[in-house]
């Protein structure tokens, strides 16, 4: 069993910085495919970005170039650094681990959810 577990959120202006932290509690083992959705209510969850084991990183089209995913081996933390954010931006924010390394990108079938931690951008 892993457990998931969000930090780093919290209310910023527009144009400013929040990293987001994913402590995953149990070990991750040889291949695996790591990944940020977010969601506001009454809507479907989407995809933000994912990292896979061989480093490999994607990101949906929204981020355009503002946000970094990332994930520290020694650690068992995954991070999402986002940049310049801006009000649609403004969502919950949720760490994933999805169920095979080789099918990592966009909405990968996700095994492990985390609980979330909220991000707010005013303007």
């Amino acid at each position: 069993q892993l457990q998931l577990t969000e930090s780093g959120g919290g209310s910023v202006q527009s144009g400013g910085s929040l990293k987001l932290s994913c402590l995953a509690y149990g070990y991750i083992y040889g291949l695996y495919c790591m990944g940020w959705f977010r969601q506001v209510p009454g809507r479907e969850r989407e995809p933000v970005a994912s990292i896979d084991s061989d480093g490999h990183t994607r990101y949906a089209d929204f981020v355009k170039d503002r946000f970094t995913i990332s994930y520290d081996n020694a650690k068992n933390t995954l991070y999402l650094q986002m940049d310049s954010l801006e009000p649609g931006d403004t969502d919950m924010y949720y760490c994933a681990k999805g169920w095979r390394a080789d099918v990592c990108s966009g909405s990968f079938p996700v095994r492990y959810w985390g609980q979330g931690t909220q991000v707010t951008v005013s303007s």
